[in-house]
């Protein structure tokens, strides 16, 4: 599985961190940047190549990173195709879909939406805690019901 990978300085380290993870779990992995530590950069820079590499690699996945992960998600979207959600941690009630079955947040992204870049605050979320959502976001598969894809196709 492809998956690109891109962050401003504030998820740098992160960023670094979920590679090496990555690439240990067998993933193809492109790092779009940042490539160093750059207490001034922009994420619109790193996040915007890596939203369009996603867009155009059918399949492919993304996980960018930023402080919050907000403005990240904001700009990955501004891509046709892509569909990037942010994620802090899990709800602190239990999740149902429609016929009761219980869903984390991660799940129910990639379950309902087709959620194909993943979206992390760096200030929020340990490294660990970064790994443990990857793994969920990437080994979570879509559904494919109708009414998912005819809403999705809507977007």
């Amino acid at each position: 599985m492809n998956v690109y990978l891109a962050a401003d300085h504030a998820g740098f380290s992160h960023k670094e961190a979920v590679m090496q993870f990555l690439i240990d779990e067998g993933h193809a992995v492109t790092d779009c940047g940042a490539f160093s530590f750059e207490p001034g950069d922009d994420y619109p820079d790193y996040i915007t190549p890596c939203a369009q590499k996603v867009s155009e690699d059918a399949g492919s996945y993304g996980v960018v990173f930023g402080g919050s992960g907000q403005g990240e998600a904001i700009a990955a979207n501004r891509i046709r195709g892509v569909r990037a959600v942010v994620y802090y941690a899990e709800a602190s009630h239990p999740q149902e879909d429609a016929s009761g079955k219980s869903l984390s947040i991660l799940e129910s992204v990639r379950t309902h939406n087709d959620a194909n870049i993943l979206s992390l605050g760096a200030r929020f979320l340990t490294v660990e805690e970064a790994k443990r959502a990857v793994h969920i976001f990437l080994t979570t598969p879509f559904s494919g019901g109708e009414p998912h894809v005819r809403r999705i196709g809507k977007l």
